[in-house]
């Protein structure tokens, strides 16, 4: 039975390289998907049971919820540490090593405990006043702040003596409980784990009741570990919907190619099955070479596609853990990518592969391989009167001798095209949102301040000096002052960026998803996934902190942008928060016609110490899921182009006697390469047509979950992307499929000479 599949598989070594190759193609998505799902959860899950995260990092204001309150223990809270008391210091702009602005600072007397036990990776634990241990992800590039002191604006000096990382994002830095308190906390945090903690309703519900007993508002805020987990792989979350569909697709694919190299081949076969079986080979023994023959290009296939897979995911994979934990893909992935493959190609091939075994000896070695006399006679004789050319209505008639062969290249090519348009629809959807992200159009250049830490010359002109200037320069029509700084959300350890905006930051061109912009002081924009993260809503009231009295503000208006950590807001609420900041750098519109290079040239000339560069034009998510999109479709192109490549094979080694006939009464080889591409052609058409709305229906299922994974509200304009143009344009993408894959096995055919033909007969 071995030695009867070896010769299977040598003699039909066509079949055997699209076998191998579909299976190779289907398997790289199909890893680069598996890799990625994993990475999004399963890393952070070992590091949290690892170090004992906690589900709930809750903020207690200390005048309403005295510790001996919140000593006391709730049914649903399965373990708990502290309260601790946290406080918030006031890193300088002059400090180099750290970003000015707030630094969350909480007190504990040591690094381990039932509740979030922080890896202390670097140095030692604070042990007295004035030793600080920073929050930084296991990296020996930060190694360099071991030792490094600083003083905050509050007055004390500190020195780091360690450096140490937690799961739960429980604060930026610790100190003694002791310093803590000599640092005046105005915040209690305690650490729990719940009992019932899998959905964020029962996060919600599990906080709910701890905070039951206590006054109204000693419940400051609170973070759960769910939002901590989804921010963690939140970008590459996004890839997974489409990568997703593309590896569907591609099984989906590479099953209706096996089946039809399959049935192929026992047709084909007739004769060598009856032969085995004359030779004593039993029905089973008959199935097991065919399944066999299978079975060998599958095996090489998915072991290729397994190793090409892993390459192609690590660079997604590299940026998962944003230094939270290290990303490694576990052996299963592997493992069932080199299994599961193979096996699908096994059970995809055994229902063909079950004719052979019905089949008697006798009928099979009688059984001649081309179609029966009477298929498709009806169909040659109404072409046949058509005013077409003969070549091209032969060809039109051909696949309706092989129906079944047919109808599964017309599913591949189907298929195929629904990729095509996936593709197209995928790439203008995230092309449009990179323009949006990047404001094309709307800012042109940015202008930045130089700063002494960054070792910069300062600018010469105070802040409203600059924008005077801006403005006066030739070719500008908008200026808008930006500061960015580092603020803090009550209730929230973690810090947000904030972006304060004065001049023209009407002209901005953010896309608002909901609400308005800004209008005034005490109203903030944020971005849908700062809103998701944090449960937050359009209407709902923020509490800002920036090392002063804190400053209510209404949340107006959602953003597109992806950032998850930032909020703009006017001018005003950042005076009120820290009178006297500046703006670290300046947006500005171009009138048409400005030449770039020769307004950065003015704007130098005019303060040495303004460093103005273009405003990019490109997205790197945008890149990336085109870049990986395409390439998906190229290899799933490829394996629909195989599977017309097969079929086109096969019909010429069947029609090899009626090819020399037609050739014997004057056919030349370009007329029997059009007949054979026409056949496929005209399925790749009907195949074009069927897959466009396959093609619509994927991205309308795959965008909405890419952005809802990614914590965005997309537009309308950029879901609705699909035009009457681009879609007659889409049609010709099955042809192009079918044209491709057929037109080498079609011009291997129109070589066939009349002699070779006689010489088999």
């Amino acid at each position: 039975m071995w030695r009867a599949s070896r010769a299977a598989v040598r003699r039909r070594r066509v079949q055997t390289f699209v076998l191998g190759v579909v299976v190779f193609c289907s398997t790289v998505a199909i890893v680069v998907a598996l890799g990625l799902l994993e990475s999004v959860s399963a890393p952070f899950e070992r590091a949290f049971e690892g170090q004992r995260g906690a589900h709930v990092v809750a903020s207690y204001d200390p005048r309403k919820a005295p510790p001996a309150a919140l000593a006391a223990r709730n049914e649903g809270v399965e373990a708990a540490a502290g309260p601790f008391a946290q406080a918030t210091v006031t890193i300088p702009e002059t400090f180099e090593h750290l970003p000015p602005g707030p630094l969350t600072v909480v007190g504990r007397p040591s690094p381990a405990g039932p509740v979030d036990r922080l890896d202390l990776w670097a140095g030692r634990w604070a042990a007295g006043p004035g030793e600080i241990v920073l929050d930084r992800p296991p990296n020996g590039f930060f190694s360099y702040l071991l030792g490094v002191r600083f003083a905050v604006r509050e007055g004390q000096a500190f020195t780091v003596v360690g450096l140490a990382s937690s799961v739960s994002r429980s604060s930026e830095a610790w100190v003694t409980p002791g310093q803590a308190a000599a640092l005046r906390p105005s915040t209690t945090q305690v650490l729990y784990r719940l009992a019932a903690a899998a959905t964020d309703a029962e996060v919600r519900a599990g906080t709910a009741a701890i905070a039951a007993g206590l006054p109204g508002g000693a419940l400051l805020g609170f973070q759960s570990y769910l939002t901590v987990k989804r921010d963690a792989g939140r970008e590459v979350a996004a890839f997974l919907p489409f990568l997703t569909a593309f590896g569907v697709l591609g099984l989906a694919v590479a099953v209706l190619i096996v089946v039809n190299v399959v049935s192929g081949a026992v047709v084909a076969g007739f004769r060598h099955i009856g032969l085995l079986k004359a030779l004593g080979f039993t029905p089973g023994q008959v199935v097991a070479v065919y399944l066999t023959m299978v079975l060998v290009p599958a095996v090489a296939g998915a072991a290729l596609g397994t190793v090409a897979g892993a390459a192609a995911a690590r660079p997604l994979l590299n940026g998962v853990g944003q230094g939270l934990f290290t990303v490694a893909v576990s052996p299963w992935v592997y493992a069932a990518t080199l299994a599961g493959m193979p096996a699908v190609a096994v059970l995809a091939a055994l229902v063909p592969a079950l004719r052979a075994h019905r089949v008697s000896a006798a009928r099979a070695i009688s059984a001649g391989a081309p179609p029966g006399r009477g298929r498709g006679l009806r169909v040659q004789r109404l072409l046949a009167g058509a005013p077409l050319p003969r070549a091209v209505s032969l060809g039109l008639g051909l696949p309706f001798g092989r129906p079944g062969r047919a109808a599964l290249t017309l599913a591949a090519v189907v298929l195929g095209a629904a990729t095509v348009t996936l593709a197209a629809g995928l790439s203008m959807t995230m092309t449009a949102y990179g323009a949006a992200a990047q404001r094309v159009g709307h800012v042109h250049t940015v202008v930045h301040a130089g700063q002494a830490r960054n070792h910069q010359t300062p600018p010469r002109h105070g802040d409203a000096e600059i924008e005077a200037l801006l403005r006066g320069l030739p070719g500008t029509v908008h200026v808008t002052a930006d500061a960015w700084v580092n603020l803090h959300l009550a209730g929230h350890p973690q810090p947000i960026q904030g972006r304060f905006l004065r001049g023209d930051s009407g002209t901005l061109g953010e896309t608002v998803v909901e609400g308005r912009w800004l209008r005034g002081p005490g109203e903030v924009v944020a971005p849908s996934a700062f809103l998701v993260k944090r449960g937050l809503k359009v209407g709902d009231r923020l509490t800002l902190s920036m090392g002063r009295g804190p400053a209510e503000a209404t949340v107006v208006g959602a953003t597109m942008d992806g950032a998850a950590d930032l909020v703009q807001a006017d001018w005003s609420t950042l005076t009120a928060l820290a009178p006297g900041q500046r703006a670290t750098q300046y947006e500005v519109r171009l009138a048409p016609g400005t030449g770039l290079a020769a307004y950065h040239a003015a704007v130098r000339a005019a303060d040495p110490g303004l460093y103005p560069a273009a405003k990019s034009a490109t997205d790197r998510t945008t890149v990336a899921v085109i870049g990986f999109a395409s390439l998906l479709t190229v290899l799933l192109g490829t394996v629909s182009a195989l599977g017309v490549f097969n079929t086109v094979v096969l019909d010429a080694r069947e029609r090899r006697r009626d090819i020399g006939v037609l050739k014997s009464i004057g056919m030349t080889p370009r007329q029997v390469t059009a007949m054979m591409v026409t056949s496929m052609a005209a399925l790749g058409a009907a195949g074009g047509l069927l897959g466009i709305p396959v093609g619509v229906a994927a991205h309308r299922l795959v965008v909405p979950a890419m952005a809802d994974a990614a914590g965005l509200a997309l537009p309308a304009f950029m879901v609705d992307v699909w035009r009457g143009p681009l879609l007659a344009l889409l049609t010709l993408a099955g042809v192009v499929i079918a044209v491709l894959g057929a037109f080498v096995p079609a011009r291997s055919a129109a070589r066939v000479t009349i002699a070779a033909v006689l010489h088999h007969e």
